[in-house]
Formats: C-alpha cells, structure tokens, sequence
C-alpha cells in the first residue's frame, strides 16, 4: 500500500502509465522556493568565483582549489536549467525560458538548442530506433557484431570510460555546444546558439581585461571542466545501467520506459542538493514538470518509487564497463560478456 497523500491510502499502482495522474500533483511550482533555490546556489557561485580571483595573489593553487568547490555550485545552476526547459522551475513559461538562457551562458549551454535536444531525449528515450540526439549513443549485440573492424573500434573508443568522462566532457561543452548540431536547419537554433557565443566571449573579455588570463585559466577552465565531467557522469548513470530498459519501435512505450529505463540514484544529501535531486531521475522521466525541490515529497508519499530502480554509488562504477544492450537477455552488457555469448 502506498499513499496519494500522507494521510490516505491507495491499492497500489502497477502500471507507469497509471502514475500519471498521481504525480501530477506534484507539478506546480512554489515561486518563493524557486527564488530561494536559485538565491543559494547564484549567490555562493558569485562569492566563489570573486574569492578565486582574489586568491589569484595568494596562491593559484589556492585559486584552482576554490574554483574546483564552485563547480559543484555551477552543477546547480545547470539543473535549474534544466528544470527551466522543462518549465518545471516557475509557472510562467517566458521566465523560464529567460531564466535558462542567462544560465544557459554560464554552463556554455546554448538553451533553446539544449531544450529541444532534451525534449527528443525525454520523447525517445529507451526507443531503439530514436537514438542519436540528446543521449549517449548505445549500440545493441547484433548491431555491434555487424560492424566493421573499424566501426567496432571507434565504438570501442567512443565507450571507453577515459573518452566520455575524460574528453567527452570538454568537447561537448567548449566545442560541440558552439553549434546547433542536429538542427542547423532551423534559424531560431542558430539565434541560440550565436547569442550564447557573443555572451560566453563578452564575458571572458571582461575577465581577461581585469585580470588576465590567469583568471580564465585557473578558475573558469577548472570549474567548468568538473562541472562538465559530473555532469556527464550523472546524465550516463541516469540510463546506463545493467537493467535499463530499450525497445523496438513498436513495442517501445513512453511511461514504461521512463520508469524503468531511468535510475534512482542514492547519494549521499551533500551531493543529492548539489545535484538538485537529479538522481530521482525515474520520478522526473514519469513528469517532467515536478519542480526538483518537490521529487523527494514524491518518494516520501510513494514508497513503491522510492525503492524502484535504487543505485548505489558503488553500483553506479560497475555500469562504466557496461556498453551493449542485449535484447535476448534484456541486459546492458560488457564487451566480454558480449563476446561470451557467441562463445
């Protein structure tokens, strides 16, 4: 039994679909609490970043390790981003755009070109045959085994831990994010894309007119590269893991595979508020427009949800060697345990 409210009971729901209604619950957003989560994660980011600079005539060591704290803080920011494309973060949809485009220049995150990657994702999720945009790219058994030598190395490549959590990060963040990749077709996405440029680099002239480089190199890079790496970490522990859920396209179905195809990730509540509760990631995929701060009244009015999907910190290390999905088991697996299959 589970509860609808803290104080009635109700059979319980078995169905993703028939979660719907329920969550829907908890959609509307407090615009003092939003204020408030913003207020604390902008205002420590803002006195980080000037003690960095500051710390610059101390010690640069000093100044990287304080820029290494704030990134935890620019993580933040991201997710407020995040909830803002999906117009979970205020009621007013023109705030919330406005909100995350501003953010948006910080996390060198072109947002209108990020909110429609991020809506593919959230539509296509777990659906084999929309892969490619707004997701880490998940080949199955037989099509790895399909592929060329090449083919199979540059996937091999593409998976390989040091790629996504070293280089991946960078590239998408300083580079790929530069472009509207996958939607240079339309204008509105290049308008994004190019303002956010103009701004990122207004911004970073202003920093080198005052201070040089060193404040560029040694407080924004640092920040920015860790932030970029958590992030990309989260994003992959949110889908990757060993019973994560993919279909064909036609037996594929939205509410199914965001409850089973998205984890629960249990951290720690230092870094569960650092990462603004993205961890609840299985609630956020079942409805989208729950403000963050409201998914942990989620699992505590649903224990059925708070125990689905749970991954622990150490558990989540394991799904780093995971990188075929095998659609006889169901299974993510390792490239050897692919291989053993055929042996």
């Amino acid at each position: 039994m589970f509860d609808t409210s803290s104080s009635r009971p109700q059979p319980e729901i078995r169905a993703a679909r028939d979660w719907i209604k329920v969550l829907s619950q908890y959609r509307t957003p407090n615009a003092g609490r939003s204020w408030f989560e913003l207020a604390v994660t902008a205002v420590p980011f803002v006195v980080l970043w000037a003690l960095a600079w500051w710390a610059l005539s101390v010690s640069y060591g000093l100044a990287v390790v304080l820029s290494l704290v704030n990134a935890a803080f620019l993580l933040r920011l991201f997710t407020i981003q995040h909830d803002c494309g999906h117009g979970a973060f205020f009621e007013n949809r023109t705030l919330n755009d406005w909100l995350g485009r501003i953010l948006g220049v910080l996390t060198l995150t072109p947002y209108d070109v990020w909110k429609r990657s991020h809506s593919i994702h959230h539509s296509g999720a777990g659906n084999l045959a929309r892969r490619g945009i707004g997701d880490i790219h998940t080949a199955t058994v037989a099509e790895y085994r399909e592929m060329s030598p090449m083919s199979q190395m540059m996937y091999r490549l593409y998976r390989n831990p040091i790629v996504l959590f070293g280089f991946g990060p960078g590239y998408l963040f300083f580079l790929q994010n530069r472009l509207p990749l996958g939607f240079t077709h339309q204008a509105k996405y290049w308008v994004s894309a190019m303002c956010t440029n103009v701004a990122i680099v207004s911004a970073l002239a202003v920093i080198w007119y005052f201070g040089g480089w060193a404040p560029i190199l040694l407080i924004f890079v640092p920040s920015t590269l860790l932030a970029a790496t958590a992030g990309m970490w989260l994003f992959y522990v949110q889908h990757q893991f060993e019973t994560a859920h993919w279909d064909t396209d036609e037996d594929w179905q939205l509410h199914d595979a965001a409850l089973h195809g998205s984890s629960h990730y249990i951290l720690p509540p230092v870094l569960q508020w650092l990462s603004a509760n993205i961890g609840i990631h299985h609630v956020h995929h079942l409805y989208s427009r729950i403000p963050f701060y409201r998914l942990p009244e989620v699992l505590r009015d649903h224990n059925v949800l708070a125990q689905a999907n749970r991954m622990t910190i150490r558990e989540s290390l394991n799904s780093a060697r995971l990188h075929l999905w095998d659609e006889n088991s169901r299974r993510l697996l390792s490239f050897a345990q692919a291989r053993a299959l055929t042996d």
